[in-house]
Order: structure tokens, then C-alpha cells, then sequence
């Protein structure tokens, strides 16, 4: 029985896909590297200072104080761009789904690597539909380890068996089916051979939880 269900944020609640290729798309402008919207796709998921590493690729003559300087400059960037959100970047569906979960009394959690989560649900509106937050500020191992899926499920007190994981990230289903939860993909992650289940909107999560 399914008595809890972690959410990514990124992709599957709202989308700020642009805001962050906006921000990496200045840094790698900045610095001579080409930069297009299918590399950016390939960062999704993942943490900053891993797709710093991917952007860098045969680039990476950086020392550890210079990379930590660039994806500080990108979160900068990126927070600007957020500041702009509003709650209508959530679509009205989403919500529904989301009061009709919590009217069923199954625990709900976020597993973002992103350290900026907070923010994110703050400026949508969106923070009160959630017993816990695992982000990138309680995680030293970003998808595809199942650290932050692991800790979500531990702040709501269920283990892994008894929790469904939806994420639009291959990175992301790569982690639900490595610490051992059913993994629900969305988005881009639906090509991935290994989800459970596959939907097109996040309501049809309703028909799987039944």
C-alpha cells in the first residue's frame, strides 16, 4: 500500500527549466563555451557543481575556488530569474491533484537536489502541501544516488516499500529504483525503461495511488 509520495520539484510541480538555462547559458557564453538547450536538458536532475562539471567538459583546467565561484554566480543569476515566480507558474491541475492526495491522508514529501526549494515553494505557494522538504541543503550525493529520496522517506517516517517517487528526470528514476521506491516518471523520464509507472499529467497519479 502506498502511504507516501516524494515529489521532485523541477518538472513535475512547475517548470523554471528556463530560468536555469538562462543563468548556465550566461556562464558559458561568459567563458567561450557553447551552450545550447540540449546540454541543457542533460543537467537535469543534477546537482549545480556536477552540471558545472558537465558544462566545463574538456574545459576543466578550473581550480575548485574558481568552479565554486561559477555556480555561485549562476545561483545568483538563477535567484533573480525567481524572483519573478508566482503561484500562477503552478498549473491549476496540479494543485487540485495535489489537495485531492493530501485529502487521502498520504503523506507527501519533496526530494529536489535543488538548494533553492524553499524559495521555489515559498514563491509559489505551494509549501503547506508538504509534511517534509529533502533538498540540496541535507544531501552530500545528488541524483542518481538516492540520498535525497532516502531522507525524504525518513522525514516522513515510511520506508522506501511504501512510497511512490514521481520525477521527469532520468537521474531521477535512476535514484527512486536504487533506494528501493516505486518510481513514477513524467516528462522526459518516461523513456526510461526502468519506471514503474508513466504519465502524461501529474492528476493521473490520482489512478495509480486508487
Amino acid at each position: 500500500m502506498i502511504k507516501g509520495i516524494i515529489f521532485d520539484l523541477d518538472g513535475v510541480l512547475l517548470s523554471t527549466d528556463e530560468y536555469h538555462y538562462m543563468a548556465w547559458k550566461s556562464i558559458a557564453d561568459k567563458l567561450g563555451i557553447y551552450f545550447d538547450k540540449q546540454i541543457n536538458n542533460k543537467l537535469r536532475g543534477v546537482s549545480r557543481m556536477d552540471s558545472l562539471e558537465i558544462i566545463l567538459g574538456k574545459n576543466n583546467s578550473f581550480s575548485v575556488t574558481e568552479k565554486e565561484m561559477l555556480a555561485e554566480e549562476k545561483n545568483e543569476l538563477y535567484r533573480t530569474y525567481l524572483a519573478e515566480l508566482k503561484p500562477s507558474a503552478v498549473e491549476k491541475s496540479v494543485r487540485e491533484t495535489l489537495d485531492k492526495i493530501r485529502a487521502l491522508d498520504i503523506k507527501t514529501a519533496i526530494g529536489s537536489s535543488s538548494k533553492n526549494t524553499r524559495y521555489i515553494l515559498e514563491k509559489t505557494d505551494l509549501t503547506h502541501y508538504f509534511n517534509a522538504i529533502s533538498d540540496g541543503n541535507n544531501i552530500t550525493k545528488s541524483k542518481p544516488d538516492p540520498e535525497v529520496f532516502l531522507k525524504a522517506a525518513e522525514y516522513i517516517g515510511l520506508p522506501p516499500s511504501e512510497c511512490i517517487v514521481v520525477e521527469d528526470a532520468h537521474a531521477g528514476i535512476d535514484a527512486a529504483k536504487a533506494g528501493g521506491f516505486t518510481a513514477v516518471a513524467i516528462g522526459d523520464a518516461r523513456t526510461h525503461s526502468q519506471a514503474d509507472y508513466k504519465i502524461n499529467e501529474l492528476k493521473e497519479l490520482l489512478k495509480i495511488i486508487a
